[in-house]
């Protein structure tokens, strides 16, 4: 059966979308459409949580309408994983994925300790909270800041590698970490030279959630395994959203009748 996944750039440009788009064309499965989409609206990183914010609402209705459009699944392109636990509260039918979760299931059954290679020191303290959130804590070794933004990654992608590679190195040799994950989206296009130095798996961050919702349609479609609506969540009445007119309030439209 295909899979249909929309890809969301949680941010307010759309200069990511193409190149992310042409590495998912040559890596996804054949049976799978990847569409990519960003924001219309927002800030242009989230490198602070205020920004991360601003992206909640506009990224959660472009999920449910996603879900109303028939997507099979939604990924959140960010590895903060903004609204991941809100999106699969109000969808139903569809599956929904993110990087950090994506990431770090992949590398726990890859090696024991995994190192995060991030941008900046500011990112860490949400990032080591989401590792714990999601039960990996004791598999974390380390985060190594490499002191660029969002922006800075493909500027000199030359300089990009050489900070990479210094921290790789340091992560394995010194950390012990055995799988190593590239925490920002935008850090793609590095992991296979940064693998063939480091020597152990390098976890690139649109790659593994790409695969995660693959895999997550795939046990949906063939054994109805999918998000749970017992308690954590459990979608809101559509009553109290009619009752409190907070589709007219938030100009949600008809994302909820």
């Amino acid at each position: 059966m295909s899979k249909k996944i929309l890809w969301i750039n949680p941010i307010g440009t759309d200069q990511f979308d193409s190149p992310v788009k042409e590495i998912f064309e040559v890596e996804k499965m054949p049976d799978t459409i990847v569409d990519v989409v960003s924001l219309k609206r927002g800030p242009q990183h989230l490198e602070y949580h205020y920004y991360e914010m601003m992206i909640i609402l506009d990224t959660l209705n472009i999920i449910k309408k996603a879900e109303n459009n028939g997507y099979d699944a939604a990924v959140i392109g960010c590895f903060y994983d903004p609204g991941l636990r809100e999106a699969r509260e109000i969808t139903e039918n569809m599956v929904v994925a993110a990087p950090a979760e994506a990431c770090m299931h992949i590398a726990t059954t890859l090696g024991d300790k995994f190192s995060i290679i991030v941008g900046r020191q500011k990112w860490v303290p949400a990032m080591r909270e989401n590792a714990f959130k999601y039960g990996f804590g004791e598999k974390l070794a380390s985060f190594k800041p490499v002191g660029l933004g969002v922006h800075d990654f493909h500027r000199d992608e030359k300089e990009t590698k050489r900070l990479l590679k210094a921290a790789a190195r340091e992560a394995v040799d010194i950390d012990k970490a055995e799988v190593l994950i590239l925490g920002c989206t935008i850090q793609f296009g590095f992991y296979k030279e940064l693998q063939e130095h480091a020597g152990v798996p390098v976890i690139d961050a649109i790659l593994a959630p790409l695969k995660y919702a693959e895999f997550l349609i795939e046990i949906k479609q063939r054994f109805n395994w999918i998000h749970s609506k017992k308690y954590g969540y459990e979608t809101p009445p559509k009553k109290e959203i009619e009752s409190w007119g907070l589709a007219d309030q938030y100009g949600l439209g008809e994302l909820w009748k």
